[in-house]
C-alpha cells in the first residue's frame, strides 16, 4: 500500500515543531521534513522519532535535503524563508522570501504535481498568492496560516481577561496576517456568553491591538528569532483538517472572487477544509466597521501583491 505521505519545507523552528506536532497527531504514515542544510533536517527528523514510544505514534518521520524523498505528498507545508528580527514587519521579508518560496513551489511540483500547499512563510498573505501563481488552478489547493494563529492568540488573551479556560473562547480573526488583521469582537464568546457583555470597550480594543502586534511581541522578547510553537500547532491542525477530510471551519488565506466584496487576492476568511484543500468559503454580512477594516487589509495585501505580479 502507498504511503500517506506529508511533507514540511524547511527544518527551522516552525518547521520541526510542525513535524513534530502533526507526527502525533497519528494521520498518515510519514512525515517528511526538508531543509537546504545538510543534517539539520536528519537530525531533527530522527530526533522526533525517537520520541515516538512516548508520545504514542507511529508516524515515520524522515529528514532528507532531496526533493524527490517528497513524492506523492498529500500536503505540503511550506516554512521555509527568513524570519522576523525586532523591529522588522512581515512586509520587510518579501523580496527574499518570494525568491525562496518560488523555488521550493517548483520543485514541489516536479514529485508532487497534486498536492495540497499550506503556506506559512511570511508575508503569508502574498507568498500564499504566489505560489497559486506558480502552481495554477484549481484554486482551493493553496492555502495559507495565518487566521488560526491569529486567532488562538486572540482567544487566548480573551480568556486571560476573562478569567475562564482558555477552551470555552470563541472567536475569528479575518484579514491580513498583520497590523491590519480584524478580530470579529461581535462574534467572540466564552462559555457562549458574547465577550462584549463582559469585557470593556476600551479593554476590548487593548485585546485587538494585542493580537494584531502578537507576533511582534515574541520577536521582541525572544531578540533572535519568532514564535514557533503556536504557529507549527496551528499549521498542523490545518494539515489535519485537509488529510482527515474532516471539514473543519477555519479561518485560512484563501483566494477570493467576490468573497465579502473582495477580487483577486488572497487573504484571511473562514473555509471548510477537506481533502481538496479550501472546499467552501463562508460568506457572510460585516457590518460598517467590519467592513471598513476588512477594505483595509485588502487594500494593503494588493498594494504588496504588486510585487509578485510577474513570477511565473
Amino acid at each position: 500500500m502507498e504511503k500517506k505521505r506529508v511533507t514540511i519545507v524547511g527544518a527551522g523552528n516552525v518547521g520541526a515543531t510542525t513535524a513534530r506536532a502533526f507526527a502525533e497527531m497519528n494521520c498518515v504514515q510519514e512525515v517528511v521534513l526538508l531543509d537546504v542544510v545538510e543534517g539539520i533536517p536528519q537530525g531533527k527528523a530522527l530526533d522526533i522519532q525517537e520520541s515516538a514510544s512516548l508520545r504514542a505514534f507511529d508516524t515515520t518521520v524522515t529528514g532528507t535535503n532531496d526533493y524527490a524523498a517528497t513524492a506523492g505528498s498529500v500536503v505540503t507545508v511550506i516554512t521555509a524563508g527568513v524570519t522576523r528580527k525586532p523591529g522588522m514587519s512581515r512586509d520587510d521579508l518579501l523580496g527574499t522570501n518570494a525568491k525562496i518560496v518560488a523555488g521550493v513551489t517548483r520543485s514541489i511540483l516536479e514529485h508532487s504535481p497534486d498536492t495540497i500547499f499550506i503556506v506559512v512563510s511570511n508575508p503569508v498573505d502574498i507568498m500564499t498568492q504566489l505560489v497559486r501563481q506558480l502552481s495554477g488552478p484549481p484554486k482551493q489547493r493553496v492555502l495559507g496560516m495565518a487566521g488560526v494563529l491569529d486567532t488562538a492568540r486572540f482567544q487566548t488573551f480573551v480568556a486571560e481577561e476573562v478569567g475562564c479556560s482558555y477552551q470555552d473562547v470563541v472567536g475569528m480573526v479575518l484579514g491580513g496576517h498583520g497590523d491590519q488583521m480584524v478580530p470579529l469582537l461581535r462574534l467572540c464568546s466564552a462559555g457562549g456568553v458574547p465577550v462584549r457583555e463582559l469585557i470593556s470597550a476600551d479593554r476590548l480594543q487593548e485585546i485587538v491591538s494585542r493580537t494584531q502586534k502578537g507576533g511582534a511581541e515574541i520577536v521582541s522578547l525572544l531578540k533572535t528569532g519568532s514564535a514557533f510553537f503556536a504557529p507549527g500547532v496551528s499549521v498542523a491542525e490545518m494539515a489535519r483538517a485537509v488529510v482527515t477530510d474532516s471539514k473543519r471551519v477555519m479561518p485560512c488565506v484563501a483566494a477570493l472572487e467576490g468573497e465579502f466584496g473582495i477580487r483577486d487576492i488572497m487573504m484571511g476568511v473562514p473555509c471548510v477544509l477537506g481533502i481538496d484543500g479550501v472546499e467552501k468559503i463562508l460568506d457572510f454580512p460585516l457590518d460598517a466597521e467590519e467592513r471598513a477594516l476588512m477594505d483595509a487589509s485588502a487594500a494593503s495585501i494588493r498594494k504588496n501583491a504588486e510585487f509578485i505580479k510577474d513570477y511565473r
